[in-house]
């Protein structure tokens, strides 16, 4: 089923998401609602809160995009990228191994809105994917950004959190529309 992506000031965005006990078959299906939206949406990655769930719960395909590359490897072995997609993530858990690199974002909850954010290189990760495996691995290029954005929302951050002073004052307009636009529609459902 494909759900609604909440736009940004919807205040669940801002939620840290609770802990996944049981894969129950409501969350094996909620993953896979997750996975229908981000295909519909043309997304890299959505995170539980952007559908108005706070779970500690995401879901990341990078397949197809060439432009920025991805790098993946298991317990030192690199690892085809695309093999390992989609990657749900469940509980996740990041460690940054690298210095932070700038490159460009956006997110569903900010329609067409992008701008420059710094984030490490390289991470470690360790997660639990939705078949209860609990994955660790090395990933960098667009993969690791992806996964570091998608954890920031499990933990309530969002990428203008993230983002230069400049960047930030450089798409503040459209960020603040936004804002106000999603607070009038949520001041009429009330």
């Amino acid at each position: 089923m494909i759900l609604k992506v909440v736009p940004y000031g919807t205040p669940i965005l801002r939620q840290k998401g609770a802990r996944v006990g049981a894969l129950t078959p409501e969350i094996k299906q909620f993953v896979q609602d997750l996975l229908d939206t981000m295909k519909e949406a043309h997304g890299v990655g959505l995170a539980s809160q952007q559908v108005g769930r706070a779970l500690q719960l995401a879901v990341v395909d990078v397949r197809g995009i060439t432009d920025r590359p991805s790098s993946l490897s298991i317990q030192g072995n690199p690892a085809d990228v695309d093999a390992f997609m989609p990657l749900v993530l469940i509980n996740p858990e990041i460690t940054p191994v690298s210095d932070p690199v700038e490159g460009p974002e956006g997110c569903l909850s900010f329609p067409e809105i992008y701008a420059p954010v710094l984030r490490p290189e390289s991470i470690l990760v360790k997660t639990t994917n939705d078949k209860g495996d609990l994955l660790e691995f090395r990933c960098g290029g667009l993969l690791a950004r992806a996964i570091q954005h998608e954890y920031d929302h499990l933990q309530g951050i969002l990428f203008i959190d993230r983002m230069t002073r400049k960047a930030k004052q450089e798409i503040q307009d459209e960020v603040d529309a936004l804002q106000a636009e999603t607070k009038a529609a949520l001041k009429k459902k009330s």
